[in-house]
């Protein structure tokens, strides 16, 4: 019998793809606060879903009680960036409180494995209460691990594009709209993760444990101007740019691994793909010599970036 993974937030962008990339390994069930997302997901996907907000302890036992998961994938994020710096409660509830009701509770029912879905934005420095939030979630699993029979993970993605609240599906909004995209910083460098490439993370977390427990293991992944991508989605959706006020709690670049951090990393390659594992509580025996930022990293070509614009998954076309 296939083990039961439990993804939440999987209604949402993300866990839909991880629970429709899982389903034929694992029998899954996604778990999500959004009763419209729930409906939706579960005619995308064909898992069965459930009604689970992780801020509510008691609603999070209940479902772990009825479902019974090996496997727990903890994807629910509040996520938007200018927003918890408006109203940081929110986030501070969903990614701290909520990821330690999953933590408590999975240990509670014996779950094997929990793998947390964190955010390059976590790697230091830290700019932002979502990245401060994510951070304290890594390092809340990784002390965690050890402590009982369940196991902990963390994954570090980049920016995954169309996903919800990017930015470019806000663009093509922008463009629909008023015909003028509003930019903050076209000189701003980030990491891209395709969905594949999330869900080969995930799947490495989970099929390498053992060695992975207790470390938050990221993996190579290009980067790419801002400005780059403006121009070509301008010139590919016809439109103009223009640019306004910077958001809140926005970085120039970002890194998959911190200065802070170097000492504790590892270079390894799984499956061909170089990956880089952090172990906060134990020094590398290879540390890096240098942070990994989206400044400094391989960039995209042309045809990436193009392939990038040109292909938005079908709910957003």
């Amino acid at each position: 019998m296939n083990k039961t993974v439990l993804i939440t937030g999987g209604t949402g962008f993300l866990g839909r793809r991880l629970g429709d990339a899982f389903k034929g390994r694992y029998a899954v069930v996604l778990a999500g606060r959004s009763h419209k997302q729930n409906a939706i997901a579960a005619e995308i996907t064909g898992c069965p879903v459930m009604a689970m907000d992780v801020t509510n302890r008691e609603a999070v036992r209940d479902i772990f009680a009825q479902v019974r998961p090996e496997i727990v994938i903890h994807a629910a994020a509040s996520k938007y960036v200018d927003i918890a710096e408006r109203q940081p409660m929110e986030c501070i509830d969903v990614n701290v409180a909520g990821s330690q009701n999953i933590a408590r509770i999975a240990i509670d029912q014996g779950v094997s494995l929990v793998v947390g879905i964190s955010t390059d934005k976590a790697a230091p420095p830290v700019s932002n209460t979502y990245g401060l939030c994510k951070a304290l979630m890594e390092r809340m699993y990784c002390t965690m691990n050890g402590k009982t029979t369940t196991r902990f993970v963390c994954v570090r993605p980049g920016n995954i594009p169309w996903s919800t609240g990017s930015f470019l599906p806000i663009w093509k909004k922008m463009l629909e709209t008023t015909g003028t995209i509003g930019t903050t910083g076209p000189e701003m460098t980030r990491f891209f993760s395709t969905d594949q490439e999330v869900i080969d993370l995930v799947g490495t977390a989970i099929e390498r444990n053992e060695e992975l427990q207790g470390k938050i293991v990221t993996r190579t992944m290009k980067a790419a101007r801002i400005g780059r991508i403006l121009e070509a989605f301008v010139a590919r959706k016809r439109g103009n740019w223009r640019r306004i006020e910077g958001r809140p709690g926005e970085r120039q670049h970002e890194f998959l691994v911190g200065e802070p951090e170097l000492l504790k990393t590892t270079e390894v390659t799984f499956g061909g793909v170089k990956h880089y594992v952090f172990a906060p509580n134990t020094l590398s025996p290879r540390p890096l010599a240098a942070p990994l930022s989206s400044a400094d990293a391989e960039q995209m070509t042309d045809e990436e970036i193009h392939q990038l614009v040109d292909h938005p998954p079908a709910e957003e076309r």
